[in-house]
């Protein structure tokens, strides 16, 4: 078969290649086969017969030869008289055979009654039969020769007695050991006759011994001639028979074959291009007329079949398709809706600094069973839990849903992480048919103080670092899971989470992360990714952890739900009472907190609108410079102590820090008369609030940087 699809043939190669002309060389070569094994046989059969037919006619010669020189004349006195002569003659003499002297040793034979009598009856064989030669001949067996005794072949070329010729000693013993039973004869090629077919009869003597042997010789080259003549008349034969028989078998094969195959072939390719053009056709094949009663009607029929078939599964896999991307739908809409549910704005309060909180869940379906949830009891208390639901999927996110709310709203009733715990046990637990739990962590800050209550529902241990430690599981003491029997208690303890604390809580999907080789990513593995990154951020500690996680399973199939929460304690922000100033961390993000404070003691005040914007775009701009170059690329804390002299309607704002020494009054005064490409960066703030405050000082006294302003009010 030619490597080039059928489609992109040539019309000569189509029908080179097709099945026609498939069958065609088939058949022809077939048949040249079982031609050429016929004639094989024929010609062995042949070869057999006519070889047979000169052995019989050659033997039959010879015996009746021989049975009538028996009869007829003495053979015996004639042949030992021939054979007394040759023995008598030398070695020397005898190789002189076939010459004028050698021959005169025995001329007197012609003249011999027998002689004449032998040559006539031998003659007369000759004639008569279809033979070569007819003759009259005994055996030397000592030296292998046979000896002419009488030949009555035409003159020239007629043997004369007393001639002699070598002889095959095979040949010679096969004649003289004859057991009278069988034809005598023999074939062989001879380097003066070719191929001759020798038969012999012996003549008796009165005592049963052979005196001479009437011999037959039947030249094979006719044998050869007539084998020639069969071949060509044979293969003349086969060639016309071997071509009609290709062509009407192939005719019937295209009738009953290859013509229905076509048609099953037309109508496939209807059926396709009917679907890509969107025709809704359902009976190419049963439309077919094939009633070839055999395996292609069984096929068309199946094809029919078939293509009812496939109708019916189309229409079949389009019901439930339209019902598959209906329930996608509908979990996706899940999805939405759970992810709605969990806290996933972030920074979630940005007016609150005293710490920092982050979350993530990744579902191993649509949705999952784990959930997280942060949420203010009271103004200075957080209340943060994470939980598992036991199970994946559908019926885990609704019993995660109901279990969420029942948390929360128990939470929110100023109860403590244990009787929290114990109220929603007793909730859930008698409506729970289906025998699901939760293990849940759920831990009360108290904001002001950094003390941390917290229990635990069978859940895992947390991770809990200090401000001058690393992260490290807290092995604390742990109660039976949510919804597995009633009247359960739990324990509650209690940590205190200094400036720069952190705890890290998460579900069993994270440690259980599975890679393709069954390795699980394991709780070291967790902690040291928490250490790797502990300066960082809330959310920074999370994204890398996850981003571990990623690579560690690299592709493999996630098995669970995947939720962690992070929460850092970064200290209560606090007004001192006794020197009435604020104490607050130097982050751009505060700056609130420092108008606030400016506002407390402007209260009562009036002021005019333009006093009011000098001093917040004063007080933003040496806030915002402390912020962002005192402790670069630490954090530190900023004083501010804002005084009012009444009397004089003047407004004192102190701002202090340990951060680099650094005197902004030392900069150069930008030139405002440039335009602002031609100015120099920077500078720019400071000269603006000297020009808007009436007096502004800087000192650098006991480690700390302190920049004064005063205002005058109205």
């Amino acid at each position: 078969m030619s490597e080039k699809n059928v489609n992109i043939m040539d019309e000569y190669n189509r029908r080179r290649f097709s099945l026609t002309g498939r069958v065609f060389h088939a058949t022809l070569l077939g048949s040249m086969i079982l031609g050429l094994i016929v004639l094989i046989i024929g010609l062995g059969l042949y070869s057999y017969a006519l070889v047979g037919q000169y052995i019989s006619q050659s033997y039959s010669i010879s015996c009746c030869a021989a049975s009538i020189c028996e009869k007829i004349v003495d053979i015996d006195s004639f042949s030992d008289s021939v054979m007394q002569r040759y023995k008598s003659m030398s070695d020397s003499e005898l190789s002189a055979v076939g010459s004028d002297s050698y021959r005169s040793n025995f001329s007197d034979f012609k003249n011999n009654p027998t002689y004449a009598s032998v040559h006539a009856i031998l003659g007369d064989f000759l004639t008569a039969g279809d033979v070569d030669a007819v003759y009259l001949a005994t055996f030397d067996e000592e030296r292998n020769r046979i000896i002419y005794l009488v030949d009555p072949d035409v003159p020239g070329e007629a043997l004369l007695t007393g001639d002699w010729e070598s002889f095959r000693p095979n040949t010679l013993k096969k004649f003289l050991n004859w057991n009278g039973k069988e034809k005598l004869y023999d074939i062989s090629k001879t380097d003066i006759y070719g191929w001759l077919c020798m038969s012999a009869a012996p003549v008796k003597r009165s005592d049963g011994t052979n005196s001479a042997f009437v011999i037959t010789d039947v030249s094979l080259r006719n044998f050869r001639n007539g084998i020639s003549t069969f071949l060509i008349q044979y293969v003349v034969a086969m060639v016309i028979l071997v071509n009609a028989f290709c062509f009407l078998l192939t005719k019937h094969m295209k009738k009953r074959i290859v013509v229905p195959i076509n048609s099953i072939t037309q109508a496939a390719q209807d059926y396709i291009l009917d679907k890509c053009a969107g025709v809704t056709c359902n009976n190419h094949f049963s439309s077919l007329e094939i009633k070839t009663g055999d395996e292609l009607e069984n096929l068309s029929v199946i094809m029919a079949e078939m293509e009812k078939n496939l109708a019916d599964y189309e229409a079949s896999l389009t019901a439930v398709t339209a019902e598959k991307e209906r329930i996608g739908t509908e979990l996706s809409l899940a999805t939405r809706i759970q992810g709605d549910m969990l806290p996933s704005t972030f920074p979630a309060f940005p007016d609150r600094h005293e710490f920092d909180i982050y979350a993530s869940m990744n579902p191993a379906r649509e949705v999952g069973g784990d959930f997280y949830d942060f949420f203010f009891i009271d103004d200075d208390h957080l209340c943060f839990t994470i939980a598992d639901v036991s199970g994946k999927g559908v019926p885990a996110a609704l019993f995660m849903m109901a279990s969420k709310i029942i948390l929360a709203n128990t939470a929110i009733m100023d109860k403590s992480p244990a009787e929290i715990l114990e109220y929603a046990n007793d909730i859930i637990t008698p409506n729970n048919k289906e025998d699901m739990f939760v293990t849940v962590w759920i831990g009360i800050l108290e904001i002001s103080t950094g003390k941390l209550k917290a229990a635990n529902a069978g859940h895992e241990y947390p991770a809990v670092k200090k401000a001058d430690g690393k992260f490290e599981l807290l092995d604390d003491p742990h109660g039976f899971v949510i919804g597995g029997l009633e009247g359960m208690k739990y324990k509650e303890y209690e940590i205190v989470l200094d400036k720069g604390s952190k705890i890290f809580v998460y579900t069993d999907g994270v440690p259980e992360a599975t890679n393709a080789e069954g390795k699980m990513f394991g709780t070291e593995r967790m902690l040291q990714c928490l250490n790797e990154f502990s300066d960082k951020s809330s959310d920074d500690i999370i994204e890398n952890l996850i981003s571990s996680v990623n690579d560690f399973v690299n592709g493999a199939e996630q098995f669970d739900d995947m939720t962690m929460l992070c929460l850092e304690y970064k200290g209560s922000e606090k007004i001192n009472s006794g020197k009435d100033v604020l104490e607050i961390e130097a982050d751009t993000k505060l700056i609130h907190k420092v108008y606030e404070y400016i506002e407390k003691k402007m209260d009562g005040l009036q002021c005019s609108s333009k006093c009011l914007m000098d001093i917040s775009v004063a007080v933003e701009e040496i806030f915002v410079n402390i912020a962002n170059y005192s402790y670069v690329p630490e954090k530190g804390m900023a004083t501010v102590n804002a005084e009012l002299n009444k009397e004089r309607n003047l407004l004192s704002i102190s701002f202090s820090d340990s951060g680099k020494p650094f005197n902004p009054l030392e900069k150069a005064d930008p030139d405002i008369t440039l335009s602002a490409e031609e100015r120099n960066i920077g500078g720019l703030g400071i000269f603006m609030t000297k020009q808007m405050m009436d007096e502004v000082m800087y000192e650098y006294k006991d480690g700390l940087n302190i920049l004064t302003m005063r205002k005058k009010l109205y």
